[in-house]
């Protein structure tokens, strides 16, 4: 993180105390007797460095940053996979990856032509990926059954149609976005989902990747207009998400918006998108080759999307504060995983991974840091201090027994996480011993980090058993492999893995060389 961004995260935060003493006393001790709300926002392959207080200077956040000026920023948090489903699954359920029910993006083939948008809009039981089980205890179910009104907008990801491991059969009472993630791969699609049906949006639909016609002139704007159609679903979602939140401000309520922003194909609203060809200047059209639609200004394109989203952000805060209840409410604010690397995102030219390597074969998809270390911004001005910078090591599967303690209920038995409530309110905050991931896919993966140390293992599908070890103080690119010269560490490392590898029930998810 840049200097000049915790020295502007505290001036910031001093301001927020003088005004929230200004607004008088009697009502924050009324409030601080109530269950908080909770809003948990969840950006889709945001990078560690794609915002200002992180150290971004391309792209403008103002309103995440006076977010994390209100409360705390963590330095050390990591999502719970390289990739989307497998990350949302550790967060809701509590589990790291060697004990989750769902470790990476299975689309589930076997039922038909899963990847045919078509075929999908023609016939529901072709979305969605593999689901949960039945009655799989979630962060919704647990908040649900201690008395909050619980409801989740935008991508689900975890189960499909027609199945039980919909979100409200996974204890939302409300769902709103999109259910399938391959249904994600344009803003503009033919329809959302409301609870458990259709609900059909004004577009005439392109179908993800479709390329520009080959006479186009790929310099003129009129040959993308087929890529951005009238119903964009980012802002239908928060028409809905200010919908719940009206409808429950008098009662405790548990928001999951899982924004699928800024996820590729690079589609945005056209008034951000000018605002940064005006400060970027003339670049290369991205043609689209490496996937998702063809755009005429990327760069512009990637930092519209996220100014975009931090409108938004903006916009609810400004909600929560008329309504009387944004002190006593906690906002959340992290990603699903790291940048990616295709779709025309460019995330070195932004430095999206911050101090980390983001590049293709070290961002999403991979357990190096720029994959897995994400942003996170809590705040809540009754209990978190202003302009809090934290160190403290956390993972997604820590946010279950978080929230579970917030809410005041008992976590499941099995849980992986450990509750970081007392870092968030200056208490005396137990440690991870480590924290472990495995990821079956692009080759396989594995991950511990053990102190200062970081041990990887790749190509376990090639049958590589071979680890990798770094010490991320002073190698945070994780350039230097010293695995020979810690052959104790090692050992350790080994040992963690027979305590916490469990085979998975999906044989798309097991590892031979693990003995499965």
């Amino acid at each position: 993180m840049h200097k000049n961004s915790v020295i502007l995260l505290k001036l910031i935060g001093i301001w927020t105390v003088l005004v929230q003493c200004k607004s008088g006393n009697n009502q924050l001790v009324k409030e601080k007797n109530d269950k908080p709300n909770i809003i948990f926002i969840l950006a889709d392959d945001l990078g560690y460095g794609d915002l200002g207080v992180y150290g971004q200077t391309k792209i403008e956040t103002p309103n995440i940053d006076r977010l994390a000026a209100s409360g705390m920023m963590f330095t050390q948090h990591y999502s719970g996979s390289p990739v989307s489903a497998p990350s949302r699954c550790s967060l809701l359920t509590g589990k790291h990856t060697g004990h989750s029910q769902v470790r990476g993006n299975d689309e589930w083939p076997d039922r038909g032509d899963v990847w045919n948008y078509r075929a999908m809009i023609a016939d529901s039981t072709l979305e969605g990926q593999k689901p949960l089980q039945n009655g799989t205890v979630t962060i919704a179910s647990l908040l649900k059954s201690g008395g909050y009104k619980t409801g989740m907008i935008g991508k689900w990801g975890l189960g499909a149609p027609h199945t039980e491991s919909i979100p409200t059969k996974m204890g939302f009472d409300y769902f709103f976005g999109i259910n399938c993630q391959r249904m994600a791969h344009t803003y503009y699609p033919l329809f959302l989902y409301e609870n458990d049906h259709r609900y059909y949006l004004d577009n005439d639909t392109v179908a993800p990747h479709t390329l520009l016609d080959k006479n186009a002139d790929p310099l003129n704007p009129a040959s993308y207009s087929a890529y951005n159609l009238k119903d964009y679903a980012p802002d239908l979602m928060f028409t809905k998400l200010t919908d719940f939140v009206n409808e429950n401000k008098d009662n405790p309520f548990f928001l999951y918006w899982a924004t699928p922003i800024p996820h590729v194909a690079l589609q945005a609203p056209q008034k951000w998108v000018d605002y940064y060809i005006e400060k970027f200047g003339d670049e290369k059209p991205y043609l689209g080759e490496s996937g998702y639609f063809p755009h005429k200004n990327p760069h512009a394109a990637y930092a519209a999307m996220i100014s975009y989203l931090d409108d938004q952000v903006g916009n609810l805060i400004t909600q929560l504060k008329d309504l009387g209840i944004y002190e006593n409410t906690l906002i959340i604010f992290t990603s699903d995983n790291g940048p990616t690397f295709n779709g025309g995102s460019d995330s070195p030219w932004f430095k999206s991974g911050g101090p980390f390597r983001c590049d293709a074969g070290y961002g999403k998809a991979n357990v190096n840091e720029g994959g897995i270390r994400v942003p996170l911004i809590a705040s809540w001005p009754l209990e978190i201090d202003p302009g809090s910078v934290s160190g403290h090591v956390s993972a997604f599967w820590d946010v279950m027994p978080t929230l579970c303690d917030i809410a005041g209920i008992k976590p499941p038995n099995g849980s992986d996480g450990i509750s970081f409530l007392p870092e968030l309110t200056g208490k005396k905050q137990k440690q991870h011993r480590y924290l472990y991931w495995e990821y079956p896919e692009n080759e396989g993966q594995q991950a511990i980090i053990f102190g200062k140390y970081k041990a990887m293992r790749k190509n376990m599908h090639k049958g590589n058993s071979e680890f990798e070890l770094y010490d991320l103080e002073s190698d945070k690119e994780e350039t230097k492999n010293i695995a020979t010269a810690h052959p104790e560490i090692i050992k350790k490392i080994e040992d963690i893995i027979r305590k916490e590898h469990q085979k998975s029930l999906n044989p798309r998810w097991q590892f031979e060389v693990l003995g499965d």
